[in-house]
């Protein structure tokens, strides 16, 4: 027996992952949208077509992902594929870094104390013309 997909909800969890209210949602889709009818709206099982797409482009992901995601399946793939994963020395040494981490964060340092010195002399010099 295929498992069903509840539109509504996978409505509601991308919202909640994009950190959008219903409030927000309900504003964004037009006038006679309120918090109350997007809520009415995550409760149903199947959303017709039209709608679906409307709400797909205000939450800027594919209707397809609305359609067909289901968390159970998503939580599987993520656990099978990074649970107990193992590197593979190809890959180590693909990541193999060319330069010296230490020495770019001593560069980066000496620009930001470079770049406050700058900022001491400047303010000293508006100081002594007051």
């Amino acid at each position: 027996m295929p498992k069903t997909i509840h539109q509504g909800r996978n409505v509601k969890r991308f919202r909640e992952m994009l950190g959008i209210k219903q409030e927000a949602l309900a504003f964004e889709l037009g006038d006679d949208w309120n918090q109350r009818k997007i809520s009415v709206l995550e409760q149903k099982e199947e959303i017709e077509p039209e709608l679906l797409d409307q709400l797909a482009r205000v939450l800027k992901v594919p209707a397809e992902a609305i359609k067909n995601f289901d968390e159970e399946t998503a939580i599987f793939n993520i656990q099978h594929n990074y649970e107990g994963a193992t590197v593979n020395s190809s890959s180590v040494n693909a990541m193999h870094c060319t330069f010296n981490a230490l020495d770019k964060v001593i560069e980066l340092y000496e620009r930001l104390l470079q770049a406050e010195k700058e900022k001491a002399e400047l303010l000293q010099k508006l100081l002594s013309e007051k």
